[in-house]
């Protein structure tokens, strides 16, 4: 009786240690899932080492596949996707690829994207409604790399571009995609050189969330700020802490901004998309109802401005000389600034764009 009670308690701290060690094992950020020469660091900072492109890979947001399109990767390598993807004629590739998920956003199902047999599940690495640590320590111990990659902050779009075309041998298209966006940024900035601040548009950038409560500022580290400044605004709330904050009405009285913009994300805007319910207009008056907001300047000159969520994606380039021509219509009289989301959709999706991209009251 001794002897099984020494060998069950022996098992017993096995498990216990065993468990412990496993569980340390997942929590480590230098957790190994992969071996190769070649490396790629993801947003979080992981590593991921391969010796050759990855020929199964589960993508659940739009952002990760379109720039896959700006870089010709080929798309069978795609066997898992999300919801985000269907009844769209910009996705036509993946009409019979499995749904992993309902959205990016939404809750994976597991089942489904293990049978996929992914190499690589590609995720937002800061997004507020993706859990992408949980996400590593569910897939890695399995052996599906999580590589991490937002595509919606311009300071970080060009190093995630090239850890895409790294990880598919696709370098020289990056480079010819660079070489396009060094162009579009020149000829914006040529123009707004010579303007002093006294000159730009003081902006406040609500985010949606203000649709529904007291309103929402980006701040500096949001992607926005940087359109802004690049288009030749002035975020007025760019010292602020976080990505987002909450301000009282009175501070955007005080601030009497040039021009008011609005993250349009929520509503029923961008390609084939024509906000049906007239939305814009809706929350356009809304905001002008504001109390003590009638006689700001943003109001009273009707410069209000709600952009299509693909403004902030990696289209986001393509849209900032429509962004720039808002703030200073006079230096982009000659400039077709619509031309250039044309050409982001006949050159990538081999479509011609259609649907409302931008209000203004």
């Amino acid at each position: 009786m001794q002897r099984q009670q020494m060998v069950a308690l022996f098992q017993v701290l096995f498990l216990l240690v065993a468990g412990w060690g496993l569980y340390d094992f997942i929590q480590s950020d230098g957790m190994l899932t992969s071996q190769g020469e070649q490396e790629v660091v993801d947003s979080n900072g992981v590593v991921y080492a391969f010796d050759e492109p990855p020929k199964r890979i589960a993508i659940t947001n739009t952002y990760a596949a379109t720039v896959m399109k700006m870089l010709d990767v080929d798309p069978s390598v795609v066997v898992g996707v999300s919801g985000d993807f269907e009844s769209s004629d910009l996705w036509p590739e993946f009409d019979s690829t499995q749904i992993i998920q309902n959205s990016a956003h939404s809750e994976i199902d597991f089942e489904t994207l293990l049978d996929t047999r992914p190499e690589l599940y590609i995720v937002f690495a800061s997004n507020g409604m993706v859990d992408t640590e949980a996400i590593r320590q569910k897939l890695n111990p399995v052996g599906v790399h999580v590589l991490a990659l937002d595509f919606y902050k311009y300071d970080s779009l060009r190093y995630e571009i090239g850890v895409l075309a790294t990880l598919f041998d696709r370098q020289a298209e990056a480079e010819l995609l660079f070489s396009e966006f060094d162009a579009i940024e020149a000829l914006v900035n040529q123009r707004i050189l010579q303007i002093d601040d006294e000159q730009r548009p003081q902006v406040v950038m609500e985010h949606h969330a203000s649709l529904t409560r007291d309103p929402v500022v980006l701040t500096g580290t949001s992607q926005w700020t940087d359109l802004i400044e690049m288009a030749g605004g002035i975020n007025v709330f760019s010292e602020l802490p976080g990505h987002t904050t909450h301000v009282d009405m009175e501070a955007i009285i005080d601030a009497n901004p040039d021009v008011i913009m609005f993250d349009g994300i929520t509503f029923e805007l961008g390609y084939d998309d024509y906000d049906p319910e007239d939305k814009c207009s809706t929350h356009m008056q809304s905001v002008s109802e504001r109390p003590g907001f009638d006689q700001m300047q943003a109001i009273e000159n009707d410069r209000m401005l709600i952009l299509a969520g693909e403004f902030a994606g990696p289209m986001m380039v393509y849209g900032l000389p429509t962004l720039a021509e808002h703030f200073h219509p006079e230096l982009f009289e000659d400039v077709n600034s619509s031309s250039y989301l044309d050409t982001f959709f006949s050159d990538y999706f081999d479509v011609e764009r259609k649907g409302v991209f931008l209000c203004e009251p």
